[in-house]
């Protein structure tokens, strides 16, 4: 599965990371690499949801890849 990722620098230092296609997935960290693992679990716990939020008819869910 992979998934496309936006990685923004935080006006307060650090990294604000969030996955367009699975809404209100968001995460964040101190550092870029802290960032991403932080989304993956994020991903992880998202998908495994009884009951996640509806996706855009469109959206796909696909592996994150790094």
């Amino acid at each position: 599965m992979k998934l496309k990722v936006v990685l923004e620098p935080s006006d307060e230092g650090g990294f604000t990371v969030y996955v367009p296609s699975l809404p209100g997935c968001i995460s964040e960290g101190d550092t870029r690499e802290e960032a991403l693992a932080n989304i993956r679990e994020a991903i992880d716990l998202y998908l495994e949801e009884e009951e996640p939020l509806p996706l855009p008819e469109k959206a796909q869910i696909v592996e994150l890849v790094l």
